[in-house]
């Protein structure tokens, strides 16, 4: 029996990349929307999966790069405090955009029995965008939450219009999402 799974994509950053100052606010937003979400899953003891660059540092592992974050002042720590990751959480190293790509990810999700996905995170017009097109090409019903994702305003509505038009998503708001997994 499948359970749906929780992707966090890409939130522990140190937002040190182009544009990184510009997105760091958006994200620490996304943080805050995807934590009652989080939490709904660790009550309904459903996979919650953090798949998160891996800052270009290939000696260390994910809990690592979370514990950077915590002790790294502005949107870095604020985000690590809201989403910190539980003993029981999963996590994946992804060294490109996608989640899938180069990752056990799929495996893992096999493991699990795991699906629908729902996707939070960011960049939208990137790592999650990419994230959600493998997810469509994998055959999994994958469920992108609006206001759980990050992105560059310019860029937003190009996103999710890719997703919607495309088929590879379904955009929800996270109310409905809660409500269509039947946790209120």
């Amino acid at each position: 029996m499948s359970s749906p799974a929780l992707l966090i994509v890409d939130m522990f950053s140190r937002f040190d990349f182009p544009d990184g100052e510009r997105l760091a606010p958006r994200a620490v937003e996304a943080a805050h929307a995807t934590l009652p979400i989080r939490e709904a899953f660790d009550e309904q003891d459903w996979p919650v999966i953090y798949a998160n660059d891996n800052f270009g540092n290939w000696k260390c592992g994910f809990r690592e790069l979370a514990d950077e974050c915590l002790r790294t002042p502005g949107a870095p720590q604020q985000i690590a405090r809201t989403l910190f990751p539980k003993p029981d959480h999963y996590s994946v190293l992804k060294p490109k955009h996608s989640a899938f790509l180069s990752t056990p990810l799929q495996i893992l999700l096999q493991k699990l029995e795991a699906g629908p996905l729902v996707l939070t995170g960011m960049a939208l017009d990137s790592c999650v965008l990419a994230t959600a097109i493998d997810a469509n090409s994998r055959e999994y019903e994958c469920l992108v939450v609006e206001q759980a994702v990050a992105c560059l305003p310019e860029r937003r509505s190009p996103s999710l219009g890719v997703l919607g038009h495309s088929g590879a998503a379904r955009v929800v708001s996270a109310n409905a999402l809660l409500q269509s997994l039947g946790i209120t």
